[in-house]
């Protein structure tokens, strides 16, 4: 069953009890990285693992996210600033113990790429707090992961324009 968060804002992501932040170096632009976050939005599940599916609602302004497991989120885009980051905040979600949730994804020129990091805030329950805690190795190896893949779908998709 879909419960309704808080409606954290941008501060929340520095804030958060829970704070996991990971980066990786990306060959691809920050345009290319930009677009392959914001703009192609229902691309997500070709790159990111855990996603099965994702797709903008209320015009943009929001999207609803599936993932592997059965979870089910409705979000509202926090920030799109071209070039540079891209974040949202979760309104509902059927996550036991979850009260917040806000991700942002930060783009930063590095050589020929970009640094890519993500950084995912999160309060509920002390429990859920914990798993969370917890779950930072795995969180790590799924972000590295779908950052690799979505370097290679950008370079692939690059080379077919």
């Amino acid at each position: 069953m879909a419960r309704q968060l808080s409606p954290v804002g941008l501060e929340f992501i520095d804030t958060a009890p829970v704070r996991l932040v990971f980066a990786r170096q990306l060959s691809a632009p920050p345009a290319a990285v930009y677009r392959g976050l914001a703009e192609d939005v229902t691309g997500w599940p070709a790159w990111f693992r855990a996603v099965t599916l994702c797709r903008p609602t209320a015009g943009g302004a929001g999207r609803e996210v599936r993932l592997v497991g059965g979870g089910r989120f409705q979000e509202t885009i926090l920030a799109t600033d071209p070039v540079e980051r891209y974040a949202y905040r979760v309104d509902t979600a059927n996550a036991p113990g979850l009260r917040a949730l806000a991700e942002e994804w930060l783009l930063t020129p590095a050589g020929n790429g970009t640094r890519v990091q993500w950084s995912f805030a999160a309060d509920g329950t002390a429990v859920l707090r914990a798993l969370l805690k917890a779950a930072r190795p795995g969180l790590g190896r799924s972000f590295q992961d779908a950052a690799s893949r979505l370097d290679k779908r950008i370079a692939a998709n690059s080379t077919r324009s």
